[in-house]
């Protein structure tokens, strides 16, 4: 009896369409990892220049501590308040010498001058402040300001912000400019 060897497997392109597979995959499939904030920074200041003064009514100081615990300018308060009081502050309708000052500011797309407010923002967390916290607070302020912008945008044009125009978005956003300042983590005290 003769042992008959069984024939082996070609498997030289194997490797060949295992490569393809995976190229196709690659460059069909989306990896949606982006968390982030979309912000645009002040260009850099000359380096003979000091920074402007900033007056204390002028600013709004919001904290966040590691246990996720949010101040603001000193007060424990809710993460749900937050976009109503920096409405208020940067918005300043009743013109409150608590609140911060205003600057007549020429606005091509309104035909004139517009008080537009010098509050600044302040953000601070804590290196133990949670990623989660973060984002929500980042969120209630952009979205004071987004409300800021759509109710005058409504004023001034009888249309939403996002139907404006490219020109007319321009004006709003001098009107109501993002005025955050997010300062490096430090400990950050209200517990």
């Amino acid at each position: 009896m003769s042992k008959r060897k069984t024939p082996g497997l070609n498997t030289s392109s194997m490797s060949d369409i295992s490569f393809l597979l995976l190229a196709f995959f690659l460059m069909v499939s989306s990896i949606n990892t982006d968390m982030g904030l979309a912000r645009r920074l002040p260009p850099p200041l000359p380096p003979n220049q000091k920074p402007p003064d900033v007056k204390e009514r002028n600013i709004f100081i919001v904290k966040i501590n590691s246990k996720d615990r949010v101040l603001f300018n000193g007060e424990i308060g809710d993460v749900s308040m937050l976009k109503d009081r920096a409405k208020e502050f940067l918005g300043n309708p009743n013109m409150d010498p608590n609140l911060p000052e205003k600057q007549d500011v020429y606005i091509p797309g309104f035909g004139g001058n517009y008080p537009v407010s010098k509050g600044v923002i302040s953000l601070q967390n804590d290196r133990g402040t949670s990623y989660d916290m973060y984002f929500r607070v980042n969120n209630e302020l952009a979205a004071a300001i987004n409300e800021l912008r759509n109710d005058l945008s409504n004023e001034k044009f009888q249309k939403n912000y996002v139907d404006i125009t490219e020109d007319q978005r321009k004006a709003i956003d001098m009107a109501i400019p993002i005025a955050i300042s997010e300062a490096e983590p430090a400990k950050v005290g209200g517990e």
